[in-house]
């Protein structure tokens, strides 16, 4: 293990990396008391093969520049191998203005695998390898200076253990021919839509806890001017207002800012600061919106008749594909994605998509219209494919 805290021992073992077919990667952050997450190590290691040589940078040292770790995660000839990668994405695609390419996700890959839905990285290392992770120090201060033996033990083994991890996994894959499964999640794991944080957009990670169109356009208002805040001060959303609070405002807007008062949701004092002033003079804009020009509510589509049983029934055949293929049921389709399916053969969703159509999505309509059964059979539940029966008994004729 080789501790970098300067750019030109960076820029060496970068280079040494660089020439590895591929890097497993880790970082640890805090971000508890900050809207982005503050970086506070690196942790990379090359197969064993390639040296085996492992590294903590240290990018809290007053003396490096992360330049050269970024360029090593934008060459497209070293895959990085992550475990539960995005927030280790969003890092880089924060700091670095990148996003790294090409990239292996263990967890996104374990389930494919079978391994079960999210599976945590010290139970995918003792189940692949048998090799037990110590994690008592997963809750440290990371930006603590010095680390001891025992918080550098545990941040480089999320990265050693992974290099076993990953080449079992991917020669399984291969195996199974599963491979172009894995690669349609890091599709969306690196594409740069998936780290975007618009404010216009914030109001969607709300539950629409409105009835009229202005309270929908007090929620959305509401919505982007705290995420505004919060990026602009690096401070947790819930730091500048809590989501009740927003649920409050967006039922009864406030007039003045004596009226501030009687929001549980708030915290003491916020009548007087610059905040209050801004949720009142956003409040006053949303009051003064015609009518004609609020936005319209969303209105949950009504499900066609039958859908609730239908839903019931995907579930069944989504829990015997699963165990079928070896596949984690939440790889293949949501709760949410089988609603959608028993109400339209259409539906825009992941399941009735490329390898998940193959696997499960046409099985799913099949079911849906009658030409695919649930049978229960010498104590096992299987499906009979209704149409393949009828030609089968009128080959035997």
């Amino acid at each position: 293990m080789k501790i970098i805290t300067t750019t030109e021992d960076l820029k060496a073992a970068c280079l040494h990396l660089a020439n590895a077919p591929f890097v497993t990667v880790d970082t640890e952050f805090i971000r508890e008391s900050t809207f982005w997450p503050e970086l506070c190590l690196i942790q990379c290691a090359t197969p064993k093969d390639n040296g085996g040589d492992a590294y903590i940078i240290d990018p809290l040292s007053g003396s490096i520049d992360l330049a050269p770790f970024f360029e090593l995660m934008a060459d497209v000839n070293v895959v990085k191998v992550f475990h539960a990668a995005r927030q280790d994405i969003e890092i880089v695609y924060k700091l670095g203005n990148l996003i790294p390419h090409p990239v292996f996700d263990t967890q996104v890959a374990a389930m494919v695998c079978g391994y079960g839905d999210s599976i945590s990285y010290d139970q995918l290392v003792f189940k692949v390898t048998g090799a037990q992770v110590d994690k008592s120090s997963r809750f440290t201060d990371w930006r603590r200076r010095p680390l001891t033996e025992k918080q550098l033990d545990y941040a480089i083994a999320d990265v050693t253990h992974l290099r076993t991890v990953y080449q079992k996994l991917k020669a399984n894959l291969e195996e199974q021919g599963r491979t172009n499964w894995v690669s349609e999640e890091m599709d969306t794991l690196t594409s740069p839509d998936t780290y975007e944080m618009l404010p216009e957009n914030a109001w969607k990670r709300l539950k629409l806890r409105v009835r009229k169109p202005r309270e929908l356009l007090m929620l959305m208002e509401l919505a982007r001017w705290r995420e505004l805040e919060a990026q602009a001060n690096n401070m947790p959303r819930g730091r500048i207002i809590k989501d009740e609070a927003i649920y409050e405002l967006a039922g009864n807007p406030p007039g003045e800012l004596a009226d501030l008062d009687r929001f549980r949701g708030l915290s003491r004092g916020f009548d007087r600061n610059r905040w209050g002033e801004a949720l009142v003079a956003l409040s006053g804009k949303v009051l003064a919106v015609a009518k004609d020009s609020l936005p319209k509510l969303p209105r949950p589509k009504h499900a066609p008749e039958g859908c609730s049983a239908a839903t019931e029934m995907l579930k069944l055949l989504l829990k015997l594909t699963a165990e079928k293929e070896g596949v984690a049921a939440k790889v293949i389709a949501t709760v949410d994605e089988l609603e959608k399916i028993a109400a339209d053969d259409d539906a825009d969703v992941l399941a009735l998509k490329g390898w998940r159509r193959d696997v499960f999505g046409q099985q799913a309509l099949k079911l849906k219209h009658g030409k695919l059964a649930i049978s229960y059979r010498d104590r096992k539940i299987v499906m009979v494919d209704l149409d393949r029966a009828a030609d089968l008994a009128q080959a035997a004729e």
